[in-house]
């Protein structure tokens, strides 16, 4: 079963820890949307995409690369970090959907957040993801590549 993630993480790399830590369990490939100009995903047989929240949403840049480059009918799943409140999956979920995919998944847990006046409180969610969050979004994956 090939499987690759296209994420975007920025700020504290919240979201490449996960996947760092999916990497070091699974043969999974990770494609860095900031990194990657093109890629070609159509012998993926699952395809992940992984975003921090970004003003309440899965980074536009992650978002656009999706639009580009997600190939039609593959199965998806999607990860997600945020600091208080989960990332409004619409746009991400219309993407998918345009694309003729199908939607086998989501984890989401918190990540350390500085944005804003939380600077000035020393953010939230510090900590995290933690270890618990790193066995759960390994545990999800093994799922998804168990179905």
């Amino acid at each position: 079963m090939k499987v690759a993630i296209m994420y975007f993480s920025s700020q504290h790399k919240n979201t490449k820890k996960l996947l760092d830590a999916l990497k070091e369990t699974y043969d999974v490939t990770l494609f860095d949307v900031t990194d990657v100009k093109d890629v070609e995903l159509s012998d993926y047989d699952i395809i992940g995409l992984a975003s921090g929240t970004y003003f309440g949403n899965y980074s536009k840049k992650l978002l656009e690369f999706a639009k580009m480059h997600l190939p039609q009918k593959k199965k998806v799943f999607l990860i997600n970090t945020y600091g208080a409140l989960r990332a409004i999956q619409k746009d991400v979920k219309k993407i998918i959907a345009d694309k003729q995919c199908e939607l086998i998944g989501y984890f989401g847990c918190r990540g350390y957040d500085t944005y804003g006046i939380l600077k000035y409180v020393g953010g939230i969610a510090k900590g995290h993801p933690n270890q618990k969050d790193i066995e759960n979004v390994k545990k999800f994956l093994k799922n998804i590549i168990n179905k």
